[in-house]
């Protein structure tokens, strides 16, 4: 994700950027490479960035955001929700439907975002 940086807030990376002094390094192979720094560049990064902040991300346990995950959340929420009525007989009007969606749209982010979390432990 791209970060923009206005004029009084370089010069505090540049002094961030000077305490980082400890190379941490892995080895891969140049289709690795390659796929990291394309990578990277689309996410408007540096390589060394985004290795960086993927590594920290892990050791700090920050939250992943997984558009799939809570798209596959959604419709699995949808899909139970609309046929447990269904299947008891029961009738579902619009505007239950309608309700439903505005509740699925909410908490599918939040579940995705436990389920990884979860899993992190």
């Amino acid at each position: 994700m791209a970060h923009l940086k206005t004029k009084p807030e370089e010069g505090l990376k540049d002094d961030r950027d000077a305490l980082r002094v400890f190379p941490v390094t892995a080895k891969l192979t140049k289709q690795e490479r390659k796929a990291v720094t394309d990578f990277a560049q689309s996410q408007g990064l540096a390589r060394g960035q985004w290795i960086r902040d993927v590594i920290l991300g892990e050791l700090h346990g920050a939250p992943v955001s997984n558009a799939s995950l809570a798209e596959v959340l959604g419709i699995r929420l949808l899909l139970v929700n609309v046929l447990r009525p269904l299947a008891a007989g029961q009738k579902l009007t619009p505007e239950t439907f309608d309700k439903l969606l505005d509740e699925i749209s909410t908490a599918k982010h939040d579940l995705a975002g436990k389920l990884t979390s979860d899993r992190r432990r």
